[in-house]
């Protein structure tokens, strides 16, 4: 088998179960209990959380431990924007994920909130003269993401937050997709909030964390015992929050090193696709794009048809965002970026980390020309 679907997944690092382990059995104890037992799991909650800011280059006190990116994107345009008396404006992007754009979504419809929704060119950029055009005196967020995870594309986040701020709107990232790739320090970045999640980087599913600059006021979505300093009730997933932060640690270590060799790979593979595969287009930016991410489309195909074609032959891939997995409309992404929707319908995202090696990737070009073949009824 080969894996080539890590944006939407990554196995659990042994490292990081191991570091659960204990709070899983011995050390098992609720952090919020005044006892010995309570204590421990508070200390081990407290550096966990330390760890964290410590790749986000902010304080402790700024990370909030959720259960994943959905949880930390609602939780950052819904808590900013309700907390946030000075205007019922928000501005985001044609290609968010999903949780960015229902979230929008339910502020208009149950809050009375305006969005207004900015356009990205044929790369997959955000084009930023349109979003300075779009920013008002009561904007009172900016929602942009780092990098797309259908496509890749490397969004211009630090000049996003300047023209944000210059309205005196708040900014927030989803870097779901960038952790483990890209620099998470959100004071070089300029962002108010930023999301992550544990399960694209070796941690597991059901964890995530989101950075809230300590001066930005935040509703919580969750009531109860106040937890996280008031603004995420619920008892605390310890050993979720310990492995979050021993995986955000290992990506963090030779990222730089480890994206280079990625990014070499990555290229020649897109090379191979495009001189092997008859109709192979690549999407998103050529060059500012994740390391690990190749996307592409193929005329006259279906994309679910290839990806079946392609798991016959050993390769594992999706069509783009699992989250939308199943469902029969053409990705919005390719669409807000001037694909045709039924060409869009085609498309088949590679996705991948340091674990792949380029013999992997020349066998995946390989399997990926013979499941066109297949397809297109070329035998």
């Amino acid at each position: 088998m080969i894996y080539l679907d890590s944006s939407a997944t990554t196995p659990v690092r042994r490292e990081v179960l191991e570091a659960m382990w204990p709070y899983f059995t011995g050390e098992f104890g609720n952090p919020s209990s005044s006892h010995g037992l309570g204590d421990s799991a508070a200390r081990a909650l407290a550096d966990a959380r330390k760890r964290v800011a410590n790749i986000l280059h902010c304080r402790a006190s700024e990370v909030i431990f959720t259960s994943g990116g959905t949880e930390s994107d609602n939780l950052a345009i819904k808590g900013i924007a309700l907390a946030n008396p000075r205007g019922r404006h928000l501005v985001t992007s044609s290609i968010e994920h999903q949780a960015v754009l229902e979230s929008c979504d339910y502020l208009a419809r149950f809050h009375g909130f305006e969005v207004t929704v900015v356009g990205v060119d044929e790369l997959g950029a955000v084009r930023t003269d349109d979003l300075a055009a779009a920013l008002r005196p009561d904007t009172t967020l900016v929602s942009v993401m780092l990098a797309n995870n259908e496509v890749g594309t490397i969004q211009p986040l630090a000049r996003i937050a300047q023209l944000g701020h210059a309205v005196g709107a708040a900014v927030h990232a989803d870097a779901v997709q960038a952790a483990g790739w890209l620099d998470l320090d959100v004071s070089a970045l300029g962002v108010d909030a930023l999301s992550i999640s544990g399960h694209k980087i070796g941690a597991p599913k059901g964890v995530g964390a989101l950075y809230v600059r300590g001066r930005v006021p935040l509703e919580p979505l969750l009531h109860g015992g106040g937890q996280e300093a008031g603004r995420r009730s619920g008892t605390e997933n310890v050993a979720s929050a310990i492995g979050l932060a021993v995986a955000l640690e290992l990506a963090n270590a030779g990222r730089s090193e480890r994206a280079t060799r990625v990014r070499s790979a990555r290229d020649a593979f897109i090379a191979s696709v495009l001189a092997t595969v008859p109709g192979a287009r690549l999407t998103g930016h050529p060059t500012e794009r994740l390391p690990g991410s190749a996307s592409f489309t193929f005329a006259g195909t279906s994309g679910e048809a290839v990806l079946l074609e392609l798991e016959r032959r050993g390769v594992l891939v999706s069509s783009g965002s699992a989250c939308a997995a199943g469902s029969d409309d053409p990705s919005h992404v390719l669409v807000a970026m001037g694909v045709e929707p039924a060409l869009a319908q085609t498309a088949v995202r590679f996705s991948f980390d340091s674990g792949a090696s380029e013999g992997q990737l020349r066998e995946a070009a390989l399997a990926l020309r013979d499941a066109l073949g297949a397809v297109r009824g070329i035998r």
